[in-house]
């Protein structure tokens, strides 16, 4: 793959949150239930290791429930506090509330002890591009309170929202690190729509899929493209689909990229099913 992985005005991004973490109490991360550790920055633990932090798995209606489960226990037993959220709906929003609350309970009473006034919980909502910052922050507040988008990259500064009297938010642009651990947490951003789509080879990046469907998911992709799966390639796979489909290019031949669009769209849509591409 190639992949413009870093651009430039992720740095500044970065010089941006640490100037601003002095400003807030918690760090609200949020991550791609699909891909929990793939949408995770690593760089964040150094970053925010002197904050409380809960993490937030958001997008969770797109997400296989039965892996979405496994990853509940995993980080009970690790004693990571976390919350599975559906933004659009705002399910899992409430509980996110009350996990804040509590969170700062013990600083509040201090503070109480010393005669001081109570203020609003200051959080500070972070991620990298296309994890959902903004549907969450609409869904949290009720309102439309950022803009938002299905592509990254569309929080270009910092911004203060009120949520109520209790908790008022730091919304940040979504942030990337400069390295890539590996081939398969590039895929997997890609796939879930956090690196640009213009930037990559799209026919490449959904053969890739399509191979991890038919091993993982075999009965989703054969029910909806009509399929017979057997040991066909990822590219195999994407010329079957758009045989099936009729997309053909006016010399006849087979219209792979624009296949290769509405099937990351429709794995994106969860129209292929609920599907997650890592496990604890």
């Amino acid at each position: 793959m190639n992949i413009n992985w870093y651009p430039g005005h992720m740095a500044k991004t970065k010089k941006l949150l640490v100037e601003n973490l002095k400003l807030v109490d918690v760090v609200i991360e949020l991550m791609d239930a699909r891909i929990p550790i793939s949408s995770r920055n690593p760089d964040f633990d150094s970053l925010f290791n002197s904050k409380k932090r809960i993490w937030c798995l958001n997008k969770s209606d797109l997400a296989d429930p039965i892996i979405s489960d496994e990853w509940r226990k995993y980080y009970n037993i690790q004693g990571i506090d976390c919350v599975f959220l559906n933004s659009r709906s705002g399910q899992g929003i409430k509980e996110l509330i009350s996990n804040i609350e509590t969170m700062m309970e013990e600083k509040f009473s201090r503070d109480a002890a010393r005669g001081l006034r109570r203020r609003p919980i200051r959080a500070m909502v972070t991620g990298i591009p296309n994890v959902g910052k903004s549907t969450f922050i609409n869904s949290l507040t009720g309102r439309s309170a950022t803009r938002t988008g299905d592509r990254p990259g569309v929080t270009k500064d910092k911004q203060w929202i009120k949520v109520n009297k209790v908790i008022h938010l730091l919304d940040t642009p979504g942030i990337l690190w400069p390295r890539l651990g590996d081939e398969k947490t590039g895929l997997n951003l890609a796939f879930t729509g956090a690196i640009k789509d213009e930037i990559m080879d799209l026919e490449t990046i959904v053969a890739k899929l399509l191979e991890y469907l038919s091993c993982n998911y075999r009965k989703n992709l054969e029910e909806r493209y009509n399929l017979t799966i057997s040991n066909q390639t990822g590219i195999m796979l994407l010329e079957e689909i758009c045989k099936s489909r009729g997309l053909l290019l006016p010399a006849g031949q087979l219209d792979t990229l624009k296949g290769s669009q509405k099937i990351l769209d429709e794995f994106r849509g969860a129209v292929i099913g609920r599907i997650s591409l890592e496990k604890p």
